[in-house]
């Protein structure tokens, strides 16, 4: 690891103009929780010169109601997610992503912006030798290589997948984020927040500018008669990443669907939003025949690599075991 400066900030303003005036992400880098970027500076896949630590920027951290929906700060910490038993109540989903993460240790440091805006998993990507086309290279190595954990949709010319739980719950409930950066604030919904490898630049997974920050995350109030749950799939119980994940929202009303927002985790480069799969359930009703269907339509794009055709039956599986427990 190469040394670095560490600079503590009391507000977000002098955060935001620190991060400004280094420019690029090598020169300088937000620390969060540091879960993700303690390994970058380990495996020097990130060899900043300075650390903008948010610890001590007030009101970072805050997670309460607003406008009917929930705030929640990008500093407030996964465990404060999984125990609020107003988020477990009404947003279902994202307190069982936060659970979802890690163990208790981990849930108690990662925060909500930093699991947000992590970075790939692949080996690949996380081998400091090996210089593939998310490091600046030339070739994804995982396409011919090891791909176990890699995508199935959307993938390429890279086909990393975005390691986030926290991501496709908050697409199911329609969560936007607030940005700020020396321009000012800007809103931006959770679903338009990632990019894929095949849209611009392939060494991004967000769409952030350089000394650009999360803020917060909202989420708008629940719709009446809609429940939400989040499944994960995961080769150890704890200290793993999503083989493969699903978010739902769903509604039912004199016994059809009214409501649908399906997103996958651990299967593409971004969370995957499955709006076709939704509109095939809505006004529909519920069962087991229904439920094959959206399981099938919602992989029915999926281009496996050599070693991860496993993810194809193991989705669909897990859309299935949503669809049954909210109806």
């Amino acid at each position: 690891m190469k040394a670095f400066d560490l600079l503590q900030p009391e507000s977000l303003a002098e955060a935001l103009e620190a991060l400004s005036e280094a420019g690029a992400r090598e020169r300088a880098v937000a620390l969060a929780g540091g879960q993700d970027l303690l390994s970058e500076l380990q495996e020097h896949l990130l060899e900043p010169q300075m650390l903008v630590s948010l610890r001590g920027v007030g009101g970072l951290d805050e997670v309460g109601a607003e406008d009917g929906g929930l705030r929640v700060g990008a500093m407030a910490t996964l465990a404060d997610l999984a125990r609020d038993e107003v988020v477990l109540n009404s947003w279902t989903a994202l307190a069982e992503a936060a659970r979802s993460v890690g163990s208790p240790q981990i849930r108690t440091q990662a925060t909500v912006g930093g699991n947000l805006c992590q970075r790939p998993r692949c080996p690949y990507f996380r081998n400091e030798h090996a210089v593939c086309l998310k490091k600046g290279g030339q070739e994804c190595f995982a396409e011919g290589g090891l791909n176990r954990g890699n995508a199935i949709l959307g993938g390429g010319p890279s086909f990393i997948v975005h390691p986030s739980d926290l991501a496709p719950a908050l697409v199911a409930l329609d969560a936007g984020v607030r940005i700020a950066g020396s321009g000012g604030e800007r809103d931006e919904v959770v679903e338009h927040l990632f990019t894929l490898p095949s849209e611009g630049d392939v060494t991004r997974e967000t769409t952030l500018a350089a000394g650009e920050l999360i803020t917060s995350v909202k989420v708008p109030a629940p719709v009446d008669g809609v429940r939400s749950t989040y499944l994960k799939f995961q080769e150890r119980a704890s200290f793993d990443f999503a083989s493969a994940s699903v978010a739902l929202a769903l509604g039912v009303t004199g016994g059809r669907i009214h409501h649908a927002r399906i997103c996958l985790g651990g299967v593409a480069p971004v969370p995957w939003r499955c709006e076709r799969t939704e509109r095939l359930l809505v006004g529909q009703v519920p069962g087991e025949a229904l439920f094959q269907r959206a399981a099938l339509d919602a992989l029915e794009e999926a281009e496996p690599l050599e070693h991860n055709a496993y993810k194809v039956p193991l989705a669909q599986g897990l859309l299935r075991k949503a669809l049954r427990s909210l109806t």
